[in-house]
């Protein structure tokens, strides 16, 4: 159960950024009256809204009711049948775009590729063919576990194209999270490659999967990609190699028509209990949701070369490196490998190379380039660019001035984009076009979504009030259950505040309605009675010009109940010493107040992240506690950071 006592908001922003009348004009949304409206009949008048949203795809088999809703379960577009698959691809080539860059891709080595619309549609019929010829029904589960190459998204598409849930696990995981997610979705094939590259080195994605499937008896198939050209072992009978697949094979495969609800995929994410929860996501409202939000967000025109870094193991990959995009026709790269690699300028030649207009990454991306240096964006040409944004968790508002000075050279709106693994598409965003930015905050909600700000008996907090984030009414993407325990759903989801979907985060709303999210409940820190979000003291710390990056956690304290550790990574050559750790715990207190002094600082040239870009701050709790036992580490990007911080500790 979340705490009963409201949070308490310390850190406030005050600069705000109108959208320039050049962008303005020119944008699908181009007022705030307009935006008002759309919002409004999207909220008063859904079923009409949503429909409206429907009708622009191709269903086999119209709707007889836009939405049924018994809570905690959703059905939209009931007994409407369509393909996303289809809706991505087919209803394209009977148009200009048939012949338009679908994905343009840039492996990590250097090599690149483009598909067209045309050419995808006939890999995605091709494999299709291949899924059917060993044995892939509708239903069955087919688990995904490849580099960021055209490929997986291939695979993705030709499970949705025949009706076969897919779950893709994200390249960085070790063979054991493999291991539990094929257990879990009891999965009839993996699809997965020699390796990937990696900074350099080979991933070895065969060898993490043969140990994987030791102890997953339902997987009969396993389908290979050469990439690396890494020696692997192939079992026979069991593993094909997908060349040998793909040759001979008909280029025709026509889409499953599939009901509204059928599930399109599962998307395991970490649960407090340590097991993953495996996040079902169906066919017509998740095609709606994403289509919509890319559309608008990005201000998604048909000239644009649009850019989303995240990896397809994640659900920024499905929503908006795959599904949205093509939905929307647009042209969307893809990269396979590291940001620094081979050096720190790699994101900047890639936007520089491919004209790249809107450009989509994480703020603790955008933290690590303020730490590499303002020369690496300097030194390329970055005036394509028109649109940025962030996804993830909060942008502190220092990196997002860096943001939009260093890299939009203050021409760029920046879309703070918040939004969940299981809502399935962005739910709080500006619209470039019409919404006036605040550092630090997602903003206004979109079209179809109600969120409040409440404590934990669903009471509105009112403005400037801390409290718990919540959607009151139920939207299209939502996730529809937990895969194989409805249970834990409405447990995790739909019991703390009553009446209302409950997103984990803590939030307040200021006087203009604009939402600040707080970080996750679980990591706010209850000093004294005040309960803080660890992202307001991460706030304060980086705006120190020293530094780079900061993470806060909660550690026990015999007077306070718990105390704030900080974990700092300083810009450039500057010093660590213990005249610093002072001064910027005196800075902390002068930007927030004495109760967020940090009472443990330790500096770091590193903080322990994912390969996603998540910083794990349950493994700092177990370091700043003096922990001898560290908790899981299979999802860790870098295991040195780790044991560098075990050995600060020990000094």
């Amino acid at each position: 159960m979340v705490e009963q006592k409201q949070l308490d908001t310390l850190l406030k922003e005050n600069r705000v950024f109108k959208p320039k009348s050049s962008f303005s004009k020119k944008a699908h949304v181009s007022s705030m009256s307009e935006y008002k409206e759309m919002y409004n009949e999207s909220v008063k008048t859904p079923g009409k809204f949503w429909s409206k949203v429907a009708k622009e795809f191709v269903w086999f088999k119209n709707w007889k009711k836009v939405l049924e809703w018994k809570e905690p379960h959703s059905k939209w577009f009931v007994g409407g049948q369509t393909n996303l698959a289809y809706n991505c691809l087919d209803r394209h080539l009977t148009s200009w775009k048939k012949n338009k860059a679908a994905i343009i891709w840039e492996g990590e080595p250097g090599d690149s590729r483009t598909l067209t619309y045309q050419e995808l549609h006939r890999e995605v019929c091709k494999f299709s063919n291949c899924l059917k010829k060993i044995g892939i029904k509708k239903r069955d589960r087919v688990v995904i576990y490849m580099p960021q190459t055209p490929e997986a998204a291939i695979a993705m598409l030709a499970c949705a194209r025949i009706g076969a849930p897919h779950s893709v696990v994200f390249a960085g995981f070790s063979a054991n999270s493999l291991r539990d997610r094929i257990q879990d979705a009891k999965a009839t094939a993996v699809l997965t490659a020699d390796g990937g590259w990696r900074r350099g080195k080979v991933v070895p994605l065969k060898e993490s999967t043969d140990e994987a499937l030791k102890k997953c008896p339902s997987v009969k198939s396993v389908v290979v990609l050469k990439r690396t050209e890494n020696t692997v072992k192939m079992k026979k009978g069991r593993d094909y190699w997908w060349h040998d697949l793909m040759s001979n094979t008909s280029e025709k495969c026509d889409a499953a028509k599939l009901d509204s609800e059928h599930p399109l995929y599962i998307l395991y994410t970490s649960g407090t209990t340590g097991k993953p929860k495996g996040i079902v996501h169906t066919t017509g409202g998740y095609m709606c949701g994403t289509y919509l939000t890319t559309k608008y967000v990005f201000d998604l025109k048909d000239d644009d070369t649009y850019w989303c870094t995240a990896d397809i193991g994640w659900v920024t990959g499905h929503s908006y490196i795959i599904y949205g995009p093509l939905l929307n026709g647009a042209t969307t790269v893809m990269y396979e490998g590291a940001p620094n690699f081979p050096d720190s300028g790699r994101f900047w030649d890639i936007v520089q190379k491919y004209k790249v207009n809107i450009f989509y990454t994480a703020p603790t991306a955008i933290r690590a380039f303020m730490k590499w240096g303002d020369e690496h964006p300097e030194s390329r040409d970055l005036s394509s660019l028109r649109l940025l944004g962030t996804v993830g968790e909060p942008i502190n508002p220092e990196a997002w001035i860096w943001y939009h000075e260093k890299i939009g050279k203050k021409n760029c709106p920046i879309v703070d984009t918040w939004w969940q693994t299981e809502t399935g598409s962005i739910m709080i965003s500006p619209l470039p076009g019409a919404t006036p930015l605040k550092p630090g905050t997602a903003t206004l909600p979109l079209f179809g979504v109600i969120p409040d700000v409440v404590d934990k008996n669903g009471v509105s907090v009112g403005s400037e009030g801390g409290g718990l984030l919540v959607i009151r009414k139920p939207w299209p993407s939502m996730l529809r259950t937990i895969w194989g325990d409805d249970k834990r759903y409405k447990k995790q989801y739909w019991s703390d505040v009553k009446g209302c979907y409950f997103t984990g985060d803590g939030a307040r709303k200021d006087k203009d309605g604009y939402v600040w999210i707080m970080g996750r409940v679980d990591d706010v820190i209850n000093i004294s009675g005040h309960r803080l979000g660890t992202m307001e003291v991460e706030s304060a710390l980086v705006a120190n010009p020293l530094v780079a990056e900061a993470a806060c956690v909660g550690i026990p304290h015999e007077i306070k109940g718990e105390s704030i550790g900080a974990f700092v990574t300083l810009k450039g050559k500057n010093k660590k010493n213990r005249k610093l750790e002072k001064e910027l715990s005196d800075w902390v207190v002068k930007e927030i107040g004495a109760i967020a002094r940090p009472d443990y600082m330790r500096f770091t040239d590193a903080l322990p992240k994912t390969r996603s870009g998540k910083i794990m701050r349950r493994l700092l709790r177990d370091i700043a506690k003096g922990s001898d036992k560290i908790g899981d580490t299979s999802t860790l990007e870098d295991v040195s950071v780790l044991q560098s911080l075990q050995e600060y500790q020990d000094e």
